[in-house]
């Protein structure tokens, strides 16, 4: 049995915002660190006959592919495999590989010091012949590994599905799994009770789990053994790093002036605290700083440090990096010192809106640095934990509160939220849930009866989060240190902040002239989102009362009626459904009046300027000083970039063309760079500056 590695630098945080050691969050969907008996039941549901056999002559692209292949094949036929021999030559490095059955050849005898025979214990080795021998060639200059020998004849029993996965090289303690059985450990557990509730909270049945109670002993005393013989190891090493990452920081803000970092050392001159941003990022929040989230929902594996990120939304819908930081800690004055070194990267600014998780700690932060700021716990953030807390709590009638908690987000009045909220406690008998209370007591900061109203630039969607995963999981691939990590983080804010133009095709869907003025103005992103709710307008009738203002509804819908008040000296509108005042873009209501007031163009005040086409982000040379390695190439993808847009944008049929065959075509190409080696010693020039478009 083996632990599973850590494969990232980070993890997402497990811990209950709750405060109780006891209490965790599991994430739902995340392939990493996923529920392993999940996995497993995933696998012994695929089709066995799904698999080709392997042949000899069949190719892979590597021998570790060759022996996962060969691993797959190996476990749902019953058995598992070892890697046994390699041979090694001066001009290809290893160029064979021979892969058996785990029962091949057999075991060596022991000889006591007495002369006499003696085995420890019976071995399962029993000269079986199954195999795959693989020969490396290069073909065109291109590594391949070849089957060159392949037999699955076994001269044993092969096991079934239910005994095959008890086998040692199937028993893995996942990662998660790891730290849930080191953090109970810690708390005085015995192993079998551990054993029970990893059971427990993932919902099986006893004897289920891919890995054996003994496992779980053998990897506790194995980690403390390892803590203990390489706390100080560990420490160094810890210690090395971040020296590395500052060296990194120094080097960086000498080649880029614009180039910000913080840190704070302990009453040891050790550092526990490191910020970092770049020129791009603090120009960008200059245009699109009104909102901000921060997401802190990774921690360093390696060294327990926490991960914050700042992000933003430009005019077109993508996301942007403004900088990022590890904290020692999660206390209220480790996140206050970030907020306070994000503010002043940013030259003062702070946002009109945050995001973030839910955590009482930089709850209190905000509170604290952010006194003008509105605090917002984004509805996904909500949910995720929500079967965590109240699914073994509430059993059978979990799906019956589920619906009763979702309604709760399409409150809009505060006063039937905090009904509807007591009348859900009493119902379900929740008076004394711990989870309950938290969340009635961050109430004010993801509850839509309290949140409607404050601008939150269409970042607190689904969309926007799947966005936020995408960006972390690309940093958080492979790195092992400090400075690789750092590394990555520059590249993937130089790809975040490099502003194409937009390829998609805008339609006009109606003949109202309102839509064809704000296509000219609005950039394609929120064009889309006011044409929608322009689309939607037609479908509501609108009744003016004596005072000017309209109730408007819905042609088939009685209830969800709106107030929709006409200031006609001032051209101004006001609904009360406040999407507007959320999001920069007029909602359907406000649409409906305009159109029956004959407009025929918006007032200006209606387009904020944030997502107007004129603020946007665009790349610029630095003084043609791009000329380093990669500045040529540069210019040249750029240049074909920009004929490919202006020549895809002239039809929509072109433009989908494009859209398909270019993503796919980056896809191949990034994930081919990834395979290639990460350093050659050849620093590459990135400085680009973003400015706004004339």
């Amino acid at each position: 049995m083996t632990a599973i590695p850590s494969k990232n630098l980070c993890v997402r945080r497990q811990q209950c915002p709750c405060g109780d050691w006891k209490c965790y969050i599991t994430y739902e969907g995340d392939s990493e660190e996923g529920s392993a008996a999940l996995e497993l039941v995933k696998e012994e549901k695929a089709s066995s006959g799904a698999m080709i056999t392997p042949y000899v002559g069949m190719v892979f692209k590597s021998d570790d592919d060759a022996f996962e292949y060969y691993g797959n094949f190996a476990r749902k036929n019953g058995f598992s495999i070892r890697k046994e021999r390699s041979r090694i030559s001066p001009q290809l490095g290893i160029y064979k590989r021979d892969f058996v059955c785990y029962r091949s050849g057999f075991a060596p005898v022991k000889k006591k010091p007495n002369g006499e025979h003696h085995r420890d214990r019976k071995s399962v080795r029993c000269g079986c012949d199954a195999k795959m021998y693989l020969s490396k060639e290069v073909v065109e200059g291109v590594s391949q590994w070849f089957v060159v020998q392949f037999s699955n004849v076994h001269n044993h029993e092969l096991l079934e599905d239910d005994q095959v996965r008890l086998l040692p090289a199937y028993r893995k303690i996942h990662e998660a799994d790891q730290e849930r059985i080191l953090l109970l450990s810690k708390a005085g557990f015995p192993i079998h009770r551990i054993v029970k509730m990893l059971e427990q909270e993932k919902g099986i049945q006893g004897g289920q789990l891919p890995f054996l109670e003994r496992d779980v002993r053998n990897f506790v005393q194995n980690r403390k053994k390892v803590v203990l013989e390489n706390e100080a190891l560990l420490s160094e090493k810890r210690e090395n790093d971040v020296l590395e990452l500052l060296e990194a920081c120094k080097v960086m803000k000498e080649a880029d002036d614009e180039f910000v970092y913080d840190f704070t050392v302990d009453g040891n001159d050790k550092v526990e605290n490191v910020a970092w941003s770049y020129g791009d990022s603090v120009n960008a929040n200059a245009m699109f700083g009104d909102v901000v989230y921060f997401d802190t929902s990774y921690r360093s594996v390696t060294y327990g440090l926490l991960f914050g990120v700042w992000f933003g939304i430009d005019s077109y819908g993508r996301t942007i990096f403004y900088g990022c930081v590890l904290l020692q800690d999660e206390t209220p004055q480790s996140f206050s010192w970030a907020l306070q070194t994000f503010v002043r990267f940013m030259r003062g600014r702070c946002p009109q809106t945050i995001l973030t998780d839910l955590d009482p700690g930089l709850r209190d932060a905000i509170i604290s640095e952010f006194p003008g700021t509105k605090h917002v716990v984004p509805q996904w953030n909500i949910l995720h934990k929500v079967p965590c807390w109240f699914s073994p709590t509430l059993g059978s009638r979990y799906a019956e509160f589920k619906s009763e908690f979702d309604a709760l987000f399409h409150i809009e009045n505060t006063e039937e939220f905090e009904l509807q909220w007591s009348q859900m406690i009493s119902v379900f008998g929740l008076g004394s849930d711990k989870h309950a209370d938290l969340l009635y007591t961050v109430r004010a900061s993801w509850a839509q009866a309290y949140v409607r109203g404050y601008f939150l630039a269409r970042m607190a969607t689904i969309t926007y989060s799947k966005s936020i995963d995408a960006f972390l999981k690309g940093i958080f691939s492979a790195h092992t240190c400090l400075r690789s990590f750092f590394e990555q983080v520059g590249i993937s804010a130089s790809f975040q902040h490099q502003a194409f133009k937009e390829t998609q095709y805008i339609q006009l869907k109606t003949c109202i002239p309102i839509e064809e003025h704000a296509r000219s103005i609005l950039t394609p992103f929120a064009f889309n989102a006011l044409q929608q709710e322009l689309l939607l307008a037609m479908q509501y009738a609108a009744s003016e009362m004596a005072n000017g203002s309209y109730i408007v509804r819905h042609f088939k819908r009685m209830n969800g009626e709106r107030l929709v008040i006409w200031l006609v000296e001032d051209d101004q509108i006001h609904c009360s459904c406040k999407e507007f005042e959320s999001s920069g873009i007029l909602c359907r209501h406000a649409l409906r009046v305009f159109v029956i007031k004959n407009y025929f163009q918006l007032p200006d005040k209606y387009f904020l300027g944030r997502w107007r086409r004129e603020c946007s982000l665009i790349v610029v040379d630095d003084n043609n000083n791009n000329q380093g390695v990669g500045g040529e190439w540069f210019q040249e993808y750029q240049s074909l970039a920009e004929t490919l847009f202006q020549e895809s944008s002239i039809t929509k049929e072109r433009s989908d063309y494009v859209r398909k065959e270019l993503t796919k075509e980056l896809n191949r190409i990034l994930n081919e760079v990834r395979n290639l080696p990460e350093a050659d010693g050849v620093c590459m020039s990135m400085n680009m500056s973003i400015s706004p478009a004339n």
